[in-house]
């Protein structure tokens, strides 16, 4: 009987996790051999404390209702059956989200493109130029309609740019008063999450009724709605003037497509404006993501939250783009920082920015003359047929009162596929679109019971917008909206851009603390299927029943991994979920009579969220000393709970920690805490060395949040999109945000959709369903072999910062270069640098310590890879002893040059070292010559950049190579 396999394995294929985790067993076997480990087992058993580690007292990990690994075409069988579930009809809904189309050029070179959607955020700009352009092109597109001169380069969604905007006119302004008013006509989820920011922040919102102007008293801002959420169109200038005069400032949160139309509110007086970018070609997904956007007048530019792309020059004075204002400003000022924003919408900006290239000025105003022309002659059809219009002036959206029979009329829409919004009994929405028919209105007035004729409504209605308030200023005027009009001439622009960025389908991306993973087809597969792309967040829930029980499952299952009772998906970032939860411990201590609890304990390692978080969330941020083996200091988290124990509120702690060890005595830390009344918060950022491992809510933690755009494969897109979503213990489940709590207890909303980004959770959804619990043990494990695998080549040539007591690092390690930097000369920045001559992009620069690398290899980079990198980096190391040795200065050789670009070769030479060694460090080496990378800049001046914000003359052009 030979030894074959079996007709089901057959059947069943290559299992997933064979081709999700890089290494075959015979290099993991040369990997575990260089760590002196004899398996994953015994690795587990000697790295991952037996204190936290799931099945170390001898019994078995907890189970699972995780099913079994699926083969790919089984997963995929699976979701089509869940996409069948969801009915998708004509959004008219409204209420902030559009019908659009995705240019299939856009979806195929740009979407679905892994040289886009597996970058990361462009914090090394000489290898991100591709992705810095299409950015500032983002920012074109805003500044233009809206007219005013700064905008950033994406916000998470239009409710949480408007709470952004709130917070910015606060510390912009100089009106001492705690008081916000907003136009009641303002998106209601808006004004939810506007409440949800405001109250920690002790600012007094007051939501008012503006058609009589400004309520009495003193504010400090005005947030206005244009048009508004009824779909009115009404002039805010007299608002804003008034607003001004009481020292005030206005923000307006505005349609960005309607402003082809409409004067823009830069030029009516705005200090900000704030809104979507949605409805430029980017799917509705049920939510999210989407880029929201925030632009304001210049002398508020370093007030922006987020990222701003801007003009500096390179080493040779050409222009080269960069983050400007590198605002993930809470590594900057922490605990003082008024904003926790870390992930933008940086995929989503790229696909709205381009859709403004793909159409042009005149194509976007034809659009919304569509979508215009579209509301006006269903209204006439209406009033002709005796159903009272609400609004005589409006974009878009027509509000109607049918007494009584809103529900009916609605059912009867539904029923002819069309979804509209019921306000009440009375009252109905209906929106147009870039994707309303003249078929879509026939079925409309059907629904309520009228006869119209649309070609002869349109000839003889007008337009519904105000006389006055018609756009007469031009937009998109740079070349880059007029020169592509042929799709030939798109796809090659696109082109250019990603071969000016290096992202994940060329190289490994070593980020600690960021996980650069495969982020596989099969799980990217399914987020532009029409029946998950097309569905309006606030479509009925049977209309959504596939999706609902794809997140039902998601929920479930990332409960269980993490050992919490409950998960909410609504945080849109890692930053939100770090703020839902810190909101959660909040109420939590005021439902038991403890709302003084307002200390929270953060170790000095923290991930510069952590602070800006707890400041958000109303807390006092307590810094906790790191000891010297990057652990907590026990000591000073004693002494710091004895000073504050009667006002702790929370402990918030990332384990493994961002040193990258397992931490032995986590679970003191966590029972030191609960001793005192505090509740610990576990920062979910280094899950991807816990998964199968280890559960933080069975070692100690009340709440954590998980980042699905690093552990469980959402891809990172450039700098989003992120979903962060909370996980919660028993007793907190009753806060979790966004009406998932019981009994009226929730914290509130923290983004716009009820499930904040559900148009890319099919890709979690996949991976775990590919990999079942035994082979997201295995990727865990792997992981942590790679990063022990890197520390063990690399000890010798640099020294490793912190281990564990086994001398095992967790699933990253901190590479010192300080001690290099001050023999040498030679820095990280230095190295960073370099290693994209090599073709591979940097580790982590200086974070958590600075003057370090900290490196995460992931569980998805093959040995070759993983060697490529280990070889790039001795080197380096070789060149820096040359710098040492004198043999070339500190100020002029290949580190300091770095990067090279093939134009600065051809120019004059006089270097001391040669041309080859620029471009081709280490020879002919297989991996560095065939696998060459041309920066399309030289190195970038960060001084220069900062002192020139925003770049207003020379054309995008200009920045190609």
């Amino acid at each position: 009987m030979t030894d074959r396999p079996t007709l089901s394995d057959l059947e069943r294929g290559t299992p997933f996790a064979d081709r999700h985790i890089g290494p075959r067993p015979a290099e993991l076997d040369t990997m575990l051999a260089a760590i002196r480990a004899s398996s994953l087992d015994e690795l587990a058993a000697t790295a991952v404390p037996d204190s936290i580690r799931d099945g170390a007292d001898g019994g078995e990990p907890v189970a699972s209702t995780l099913p079994p690994a699926a083969s790919e075409t089984e997963v995929l069988a699976e979701l089509r059956a869940l996409a069948a579930r969801n009915t998708v009809t004509v959004p008219m809904i409204g209420l902030g989200y559009s019908g659009t189309i995705t240019p299939p050029v856009i979806r195929r070179h740009v979407l679905e493109n892994p040289a886009w959607y597996t970058a990361y955020t462009p914090y090394q700009p000489e290898i991100s130029q591709g992705r810095l352009e299409a950015l500032l092109t983002f920012q074109t597109v805003v500044a233009d309609l809206t007219g005013l001169p700064v905008a950033g380069a994406s916000l998470l969604d239009e409710a949480t740019a408007a709470a952004e905007a709130m917070t910015l006119l606060r510390r912009a302004g100089k009106a001492r008063s705690p008081r916000f008013v907003v136009d009641a006509d303002t998106l209601p989820q808006t004004l939810e999450v506007l409440r949800t920011r405001a109250e920690p922040l002790g600012i007094e919102l007051v939501v008012a009724d503006l058609e009589g102007g400004l309520p009495e008293g003193e504010l400090f801002g005005l947030l206005l709605s244009y048009p508004g959420a009824s779909g009115a169109v009404r002039d805010p200038s007299a608002l804003i003037e008034a607003a001004h005069e009481r020292g005030a400032l206005v923000a307006v949160a505005a349609d960005l497509l309607a402003l082809t139309l409409l004067t823009p509110p830069g030029e009516l007086g705005a200090d900000a404006v704030v809104g979507t970018t949605q409805r430029f070609g980017v799917p509705l997904g049920f939510g999210g993501p989407h880029a929201g956007y925030l632009s304001v007048q210049e002398k508020h530019a370093r007030q922006l939250p987020g990222r701003l792309v801007g003009m500096s020059r390179d080493a040779d004075g050409h222009p080269a783009l960069r983050l400007a204002l590198q605002t993930r400003e809470q590594h900057i000022r922490r605990e003082k920082a008024t904003s926790n924003i870390c992930t933008a919408q940086v995929l989503l900006a790229v696909v709205a920015a381009c859709y403004a290239v793909y159409h042009g000025p005149d194509g976007l105003r034809r659009i919304a003359e569509r979508a215009h022309r579209m509301a006006a002659v269903l209204a006439a059809g209406l009033r002709a047929g005796g159903v009272e219009v609400v609004h005589g002036e409006f974009f878009d959206t027509v509000r109607v009162r049918v007494p009584s029979r809103a529900e009916e009329v609605a059912d009867a829409a539904h029923g002819a596929g069309i979804a509209l919004h019921r306000i009440d009994a009375d009252t109905l929405g209906i929106a147009c679109s870039e994707v309303t028919t003249v078929a879509h209105l026939d079925a409309l007035w059907s629904a309520f019971g009228v006869s119209a004729d649309a070609a002869e409504l349109d000839a003889g209605t007008g337009d519904a917008l105000p006389a006055g308030l018609r756009r007469e200023s031009e937009y998109l005027t740079h070349p880059v909206f007029h020169e592509h009009r042929s799709e030939t001439s798109l796809m090659r622009w696109l082109r250019r851009l990603a071969d000016a960025d290096l992202a994940l389908d060329r190289t490994m991306i070593p980020l600690g603390s960021c996980t650069m993973k495969l982020n596989a087809a099969v799980e990217m597969e399914p987020i532009t299927w029409p029946e998950f792309a097309n569905l309006h967040p606030f479509a009925p829930e049977a209309d959504a029943a596939g999706t609902l029980e794809l997140i039902a499952d998601l929920e479930r299952w990332l409960a269980e991994l993490t050992g919490y009772a409950a998960v909410s998906l609504q945080p849109n970032a890692g930053s939100q979920g770090e703020f839902a939860g810190l909101l959660a411990i909040a109420a939590y201590h005021r439902s038991r009579g403890e709302g003084h609890r307002n200390v929270c304990l953060i170790p000095a390692s923290a991930h510069g969220t952590n602070a800006a978080s707890a400041v958000m969330a109303g807390m006092r941020v307590v810094v906790v000393a790191t000891a010297p083996t990057g652990d907590v200091d026990l000591d000073d988290l004693h002494a710091k709970i004895a000073e504050h124990g009667s006002a702790l509120a929370a402990l918030m702690i990332t384990y493994p920690s961002t040193h990258g060890v397992f931490e032995a005595r986590v679970r003191e830390v966590c029972d030191a805490v609960h001793e005192a009344g505090g509740q610990v918060y576990v920062d979910g950022a280094n899950l991807n060395a816990l998964v199968g491992l280890a559960r933080p809510g069975a070692f100690g933690g009340d709440v954590s949040h998980l980042n699905l755009h690093k552990t469980f494969c959402i891809p990172h897109g450039g700098g989003g999109p992120g979903v962060g979503p909370v996980a919660v213990a028993e007793h907190l489940a009753p806060f979790l945000p966004g009406g998932a709590g019981k009994d009226g207890q929730s914290v509130g909303a923290v983004s716009a959709a009820p499930y904040g980004s559900p148009g890319v959770l099919p890709i979690s959804w996949a991976y775990l369903r590919l990999m079942g619990v035994d082979g997201l043990r295995r990727a865990t494990l792997t992981a942590v072999a790679a990063a022990n695998y890197v520390a063990a080549r690399l000890r010798e040539h640099y020294p490793v910062l912190y281990a564990g007591a086994d001398g095992h690092v967790a699933h990253e390690c901190i590479l010192d270069l300080r001690g290099i930097s001050k023999e040498t000369g030679v820095t990280v920045d230095d190295v960073a640098k370099r290693l994209a001559d090599y073709g591979i992009h940097a580790p982590t620069m200086s974070f958590p310590v600075a003057g370090t690398l900290m490196v995460e290899p992931t569980e998805s980079e093959d040995l070759a890879e993983i060697d490529r990198f280990v070889d790039a980096m001795i080197g380096i190391r070789k060149e820096i002893d040359r710098v040492a040795a004198g043999e070339w200065p500190a100020t002029d050789n290949p580190l300091r040059g770095a990067p090279h670009t093939a134009a600065c070769l051809v120019d004059k030479w006089d270097h001391p070292y040669s041309r080859e060694i620029a471009a081709y460090p280490m020879g002919g080496t297989p991996g560095v010559h065939d696998r060459k990378v041309w920066p399309p800049v030289r190195r970038i001046e960060g001084a220069y950049g900062d002192r020139n914000l925003v770049c207003s003359c020379p054309p995008v052009e200009a920045f190609s190579s």
